[in-house]
């Protein structure tokens, strides 16, 4: 692990890629569980207010985004300096997405159906980073044996190949298959030769003059939402919290 640790992190100089992917992680399952808390009334937290003003946490997170960001740029890339710079630039950026569904709508739906877009894009996040930590890429590393290149070759191809089967099953209408496929190959390959969910960009390019694929799409659409939407909901509530009940006129 430790040889690993030094020849595809260390080396290539990726400690602070990594150390920012750990903040941002971290900040954002700790940003969860506060809110959840406050949500409930429990524990020493509660919501930030400036007057009369609630201060979302995106706020904090645009100034250590933006004080990160900046630090990294200043520190040359190297040292203590950008070591601090990236944690502080993932603890922003853990703040900003976990409300990236408040700046889409320009509303406050953080636990709403709409607010569960934070997770997903949070989660998509921390894939694309985790790829580039993996050492797929030998940018940065000395000396590679030619066993080595072939080896990170192979998984780079790989890589670039299930990004594209995933961008398949996005452009099918399955969000949330892509955002996993990116983690997870064979998902991505699956949602890619499916068939589309109706009203996706793949069903009303290819399926509009196909009667018989658009009718076995809505029927296999039906049948899916009903088997999974509970689970489904199950494993949301438990990643992103409960959203509010709508309210009816």
């Amino acid at each position: 692990m430790g040889h690993w640790l030094d020849r595809n992190i260390i080396e290539p100089g990726k400690l602070p890629l990594l150390l920012a992917l750990g903040a941002f992680v971290l900040t954002f399952l700790i940003t969860r569980v506060i809110t959840r808390l406050i949500r409930a009334g429990k524990g020493p937290f509660g919501n930030v207010t400036a007057g009369s003003v609630h201060i979302h946490h995106v706020v904090p997170g645009v100034i250590l985004t933006v004080i990160g960001g900046f630090g990294s740029v200043a520190s040359g890339g190297g040292g203590p300096g950008s070591a601090l710079a990236a944690v502080l630039f993932g603890i922003g950026a853990g703040l900003v997405l976990d409300e990236f569904a408040l700046i889409l709508h320009l509303d406050d739906v953080y636990w709403t159906e709409a607010g569960r877009k934070s997770v997903e894009v949070v989660v998509l996040t921390a894939a694309l980073v985790g790829l580039l930590l993996a050492g797929f890429a030998p940018f940065g590393v000395n000396d590679l044996s030619r066993e080595e290149l072939q080896n990170r070759a192979g998984v780079a191809a790989s890589v670039g190949v299930n990004f594209l089967f995933a961008l398949i099953a996005l452009s099918k209408g399955k969000g949330r298959v892509a955002v996993f496929g990116v983690i997870i190959p064979v998902v991505a390959v699956v949602g890619s030769l499916r068939l589309a969910r109706p009203g996706s960009l793949w069903a009303r390019r290819f399926y509009r003059r196909r009667p018989r694929a658009r009718a076995r799409a809505f029927l296999r659409a039906y049948r899916h939402d009903r088997r999974w939407s509970g689970p489904r909901r199950t494993v949301e509530n438990w990643l992103g919290g409960k959203p509010d009940p709508v309210a009816r006129p």
